[in-house]
């Protein structure tokens, strides 16, 4: 069974997408259609714009969510999921994958979920970190002994645990974290406290627009970062979209599941091969690719 994934923020580069613009007219048509409706050439961004530019959270979420999907839409009728997946942002992309959303309804939710992010982020100092080389249990504990808000905020895979909180109270952890045994807690350049309570005015306003959005029955099962199980009841999938915005990413217990469903094959969508990285590291006999077109 094929299950096709799809990454989330950081897996931005300059120049992503160009090669699906300048070859299909239907993806460059897509591309100008996202253009018109958040009302700025994204595409100059994504094909020519720096990593400073590409940075911002309001460039590259949906700047990601565009190269995933028409990159799926090119792939014509050799795109057939079994199941699918994201990571943070990339579950709205497969969401449009498995049809539960049509392009423009998810690129407008893509939008807004991106500026209350970055809105969110403007409220206090936050970031994360990276952990590596401890067992969950134990960073979810010392994280516990700080002072002020840090959480554990992505489960990406056995040894690879990300952090989020207030800047304070992050720095703070990584400390703890090192003298306890974690070979690296490494400060991410991030715009803030993603996947914690910290985004808890964010979530009241995607709420809101994932309300306002018309989700379909989807064609086939998707496993959210929330639940980790495969969902297809339209009304499930938005309470966990939600609820995604403070809740931790549970990448690890996604892909476990989707294995045990009978997932044989695991294909990348999008920028980048982070993701594939991570499945093999939770299960080496995991076969992986990127998509192609």
């Amino acid at each position: 069974m094929k299950a096709y994934i799809f990454p989330g923020q950081g897996a931005q580069f300059t120049g992503m997408g160009l090669d699906l613009y300048e070859k299909y007219p239907k993806a460059q048509e897509l591309f100008e259609k996202a253009n018109d409706i958040l009302g700025f050439r994204i595409t100059d961004i994504m094909f020519q714009g720096s990593a400073e530019d590409l940075k911002q959270t309001k460039v590259t979420q949906p700047a990601i969510f565009l190269h995933s999907v028409i990159m799926s839409k090119m792939m014509g009728d050799s795109f057939k999921p079994d199941m699918v997946a994201g990571h943070s942002l990339g579950e709205i992309s497969a969401l449009v994958a498995n049809n539960t959303l049509e392009f423009e309804a998810a690129l407008k939710l893509v939008y807004k979920r991106a500026l209350a992010m970055q809105e969110a982020c403007e409220l206090e100092p936050s970031t994360m970190a990276a952990v590596l080389g401890m067992e969950d249990e134990l960073v979810e504990a010392i994280c516990a002994e700080i002072e002020g808000t840090v959480v554990a905020a992505n489960y990406n895979c056995p040894g690879q645990l990300v952090i989020s909180g207030n800047l304070a109270a992050v720095e703070k952890a990584c400390e703890v974290l090192k003298e306890r045994g974690a070979k690296r807690a490494l400060i991410l350049p991030v715009g803030g406290a993603f996947h914690s309570p910290l985004m808890e005015p964010a979530r009241k306003e995607l709420a809101e627009a994932i309300e306002a959005t018309t989700f379909s029955i989807p064609s086939c099962p998707i496993y959210q970062n929330v639940s980790t199980f495969a969902v297809t009841d339209p009304e499930e999938i938005k309470k966990n979209l939600v609820f995604q915005l403070t809740a931790p990413v549970k990448w690890t217990h996604s892909v476990k599941n989707m294995i045990a469903d009978g997932a044989t094959e695991f294909i990348e969508v999008g920028p980048g091969k982070v993701l594939q990285g991570l499945v093999k590291k939770i299960d080496r006999s995991a076969n992986t690719s990127s998509a192609e077109v």
